[in-house]
């Protein structure tokens, strides 16, 4: 089995993100996020994903456990404890964490110099479909790609 190439959870959490801003945009608090049955359920897997991807990115010494581990946790509590979750402690994270750890994993691949811009060129094609996406995913590329 082939080990998945780590520049892709960096992507994974960007895409994330981004869906999850966008899913959200309407929401203004967590009542309303919570009691939008798509929104809500779109939302929580993206979270999920980003705990997932967080967790690969930390085993593979990329982001520092200390640091991060709030996420993977996060993840779990989702993943295991789906019915009992607080919404507003959802909401929370959703506008008050994702921006941040969006600038931190921004600012960890220009620091490393980690050359992400072969993937998110495939994860433009793969998702071309979808304006917003693609946009966002140009604007990272433009950025990344102006820094080297």
């Amino acid at each position: 089995m082939s080990k998945r190439d780590t520049r892709l959870y960096i992507t994974d959490i960007f895409v994330a993100i981004n869906k999850i801003q966008r899913y959200t945009q309407h929401c203004s608090s967590a009542e309303a996020l919570r009691w939008n049955e798509l929104t809500w359920d779109a939302s929580i897997r993206e979270l999920e994903i980003i705990g997932e991807a967080t967790r690969i990115l930390i085993s593979s010494n990329i982001l520092e456990n200390q640091k991060y581990r709030k996420i993977v946790d996060f993840r779990n509590i989702i993943a295991h404890g789906y019915f009992g979750l607080d919404e507003e402690e959802v909401y929370s994270v959703i506008k008050d964490k994702l921006l941040t750890f969006e600038k931190e994993l921004t600012q960890l691949v220009l620091e490393n110099a980690i050359p992400i811009e072969e993937v998110l060129l495939l994860t433009i094609e793969e998702n071309k479909k979808i304006t917003p996406l693609v946009n966002y995913l140009q604007k990272l590329y433009k950025r990344f790609n102006h820094a080297r």
